[in-house]
């Protein structure tokens, strides 16, 4: 009810590493949103300037490009104290 304290689930904690399957999914959401959302932005230039397909194919690279610079930057690099050694 009212006054009872929230229920936490022990894998819910914050500094909880993330399993693989959550990176994966992490990793393909950046790139198919950047994909989606520079595309679409290409496609209304596109649009725009009629220059018939080309500002889309380059704003879907741009996207692409984006969303692995995504991936790299924030969960590329393993954390301190997990390499093999």
């Amino acid at each position: 009810m009212a006054g009872d304290p929230p229920s936490q689930h022990p894998d819910e904690t914050p500094d909880a590493t993330p399993t693989g399957a959550d990176l994966g999914w992490t990793a393909l959401s950046y790139l198919i949103g950047g994909m989606a959302v520079w595309g679409f932005i290409g496609w209304l230039v596109d649009r725009w300037v009629h220059s018939g397909g080309i500002i889309t194919g380059i704003g879907v690279v741009i996207g692409c490009a984006g969303g692995i610079y995504l991936v790299i930057k924030r969960i590329g690099a393993p954390p301190p104290g997990s390499g093999s050694s």
